[in-house]
């Protein structure tokens, strides 16, 4: 019998675990036993996990917006475990969907500074405990689009593959010490991502035909897509095997098929075949 994460990994911290794939993450955890500090921007979003588990669950409020409170935020809940989680999962973010020159550049600044830079310095604060325990996981959410980056959204691409770079070093960095880092990349999934976009980066009134066309696509695909449920599924089996490095998660053709078909072919044909993909 495979052993529960709880025994691996009793405290979790999880930023981003009021809907989506962060919630589905929660909820894999709490069944497992692990004692989770969930985090949303809004703590009162979390209130219903709280009352589900009432003596596994904290809510924090966490804002990737705001960097020097978001790291003073991991450290007060790390107190309580010691000044360590054993898991950290760093799975909080929001998209933008705009055409890259059209957007105020502030837009794409604002959110790899709070997707990437502030998910970097959760990283570092994480890293810092675990090293002194010696044991211990950290999990970057990044995303399939580090493979295959997604129209209009060019903040978004450059964050996530920033965390898949930032993952690569921490690997090597870390090496034969005990601590795993994993770059999970889900594809489209089930969740309302797309209705949690900035409201300024709203596609209502598309400034272009093919601007339109992905974002209906981009719409298509995500109700298309698995239900979170199956990413929790993936990471848990993940933790327990004690994976590092790239884990895929989603469909069967995007999560398996699409990822080997773009060792094998050109990139002219991918960048077309992409295109088509989004109808644009």
């Amino acid at each position: 019998m495979s052993p529960r994460l709880s025994e691996i990994y009793p405290h979790a911290f999880l930023p981003g675990a009021s809907t989506g794939l962060g919630r589905a993450f929660a909820v894999m955890l709490l069944e497992e036993g692990v004692r989770v500090w969930g985090t949303a921007r809004d703590a009162g979003r979390l209130t219903d996990l709280a009352a589900r588990f009432p003596t596994h669950f904290t809510p924090v409020s966490l804002d990737l917006a705001d960097p020097l409170a978001a790291e003073a935020a991991f450290a007060r809940a790390a107190n309580y475990v010691g000044g360590c989680f054993e898991l950290a999962i760093n799975n909080a973010g929001y998209g933008v969907f705009g055409d890259f020159q059209q957007t105020p550049l502030v837009v794409w600044q604002g959110q790899i500074e709070a997707m990437l830079g502030t998910t970097l310095r959760l990283n570092h604060a994480a890293l810092a405990g675990i090293r002194k325990r010696g044991h211990g996981c950290i999990v970057n959410v990044s995303s399939l689009a580090v493979e295959f980056p997604l129209p209009f959204m060019s903040g978004y691409n450059v964050a996530k593959a920033g965390l898949s770079a930032l993952c690569e070093s921490l690997i090597i960095e870390t090496r034969g010490s005990g601590i795993k880092v994993v770059d999970f990349r889900p594809g489209d999934f089930r969740t309302r991502f797309n209705r949690s976009m900035l409201p300024s980066s709203s596609p209502a009134a598309p400034t272009s035909p093919s601007l339109s066309s992905a974002w209906n696509s981009l719409e298509k695909h995500l109700e298309a897509g698995p239900e979170p449920v199956v990413a929790a599924s993936d990471l848990r089996r993940t933790l327990l095997r004690g994976r590092i490095g790239i884990v895929r998660s989603g469909s069967f053709f995007q999560a398996r098929v699409a990822p080997v078909l773009a060792r094998f072919i050109p990139d002219s044909v991918r960048r077309s075949m992409a295109a088509r993909y989004y109808a644009i």
